[in-house]
């Protein structure tokens, strides 16, 4: 059903780690750094979470890799399984499974729980040159001796827009947590200032694109007659925290969670239209208003403080995902 290929190379290609808000836990005294995981360990997670997904995927049920995923990811998966499978009739005939090959593990060097380790991997989704191919990047999560890997966050980008990594002598990776007062925005104010931002214009700590200024140029400019719109943006930390790796120039590259209200109202004798993912995870009945809840995590490169050139937070993808709606 998959075909895993594993790269000894791994460790010196691609880096990522965990980092939280309050910085490293510790659990039962364990205060020696030690590496996260084996690599026995992180390709038996990496088989266990293909196993788990390709499973809901192919019964469009969400409690078949409830334990694999986590966080953002895992309110987008369990969410999207919920919603296609109150109409595809036959989920199995569209199936097609996930492969990730050529996994390139790279496990940082931490004490206590939680641990972390992250995997950049080649999918069966795109094409392998050119500018159509990508790299899958898998953050992996276990929050005590007795827990399962689970993956809170995913992010896919081009191969060239994998930055190298900050390593030890041993191979090990840099948490980006250790470096945060060095970095242009730290690791756990990245959800702040992103919702900041597209709120208000402010901070303004981020590069110019699609998901940054293009974003609020596109909300502002969304129009319809009869309709008016609203955008709440609220950060998030806890179980959707950031996770880091610091890079060899000094940056980061850091994953983080953000969740998005999208109202839309309607004028007297008109009505929000209602698609079949809304439908599916609706609660109340739309009459005038549409509030649709989605979650979004981003893959960002956060360049260090006083970089030349004043650079600032670029965004290297986006994937949000629907998870709830109000109808009233």
């Amino acid at each position: 059903m998959r075909r895993l290929g594993r790269s000894a190379a791994g460790l010196a290609v691609a880096t990522v780690l965990g980092v939280t808000a309050s910085g490293c836990v510790t659990v039962h005294g364990e205060l020696e750094q030690v590496p996260a995981a084996t690599r026995s360990e992180a390709d038996q997670a990496l088989d266990d979470f293909l196993t788990a997904y390709n499973a809901a995927d192919a019964a469009l049920d969400p409690a078949l890799d409830a334990e694999r995923v986590t966080g953002a990811l895992g309110a987008i998966n369990q969410a999207g399984l919920k919603a296609r499978s109150t109409y595809t009739k036959n989920p199995a005939a569209a199936h097609r499974p996930l492969e990730l090959s050529d996994a390139h593990y790279v496990i940082p060097k931490k004490a206590g729980w939680p641990r972390f380790f992250f995997a950049d991997t080649d999918s069966n989704r795109d094409v392998d040159e050119g500018d159509q191919d990508t790299r899958w990047l898998l953050v992996f999560e276990r929050t005590g001796p007795d827990a399962r890997w689970r993956v809170p966050y995913l992010g896919v980008v081009a191969p060239s827009r994998v930055p190298e990594f900050a390593l030890d002598a041993d191979g090990l990776a840099r948490p980006a947590e250790s470096v945060g007062s060095e970095l242009a925005v730290r690791p756990q104010d990245l959800s702040t200032s992103y919702t900041g931002y597209l709120s208000a214009g402010a901070p303004d700590v981020f590069a110019a694109g699609g998901t940054t200024s293009g974003w609020r140029a596109a909300r502002a400019a969304t129009k319809k007659p009869g309709f008016s719109y609203q955008y709440i943006d609220h950060p998030l930390d806890g179980a959707f925290g950031p996770f880091g790796l610091a890079t060899e120039d000094g940056g980061a590259l850091v994953f983080f969670s953000s969740k998005h209200y999208e109202r839309q109202t309607a004028a007297q004798g008109l009505k929000p239209e209602v698609n079949r993912d809304t439908r599916a995870l609706l609660s109340g009945e739309v009459k005038s208003s549409l509030t649709k809840e989605r979650v979004s995590s981003q893959l960002v490169y956060v360049p260090a403080r006083g970089a030349a050139g004043g650079a600032k937070v670029t965004v290297l993808n986006r994937l949000p995902g629907l998870v709830a709606a109000t109808g009233e």
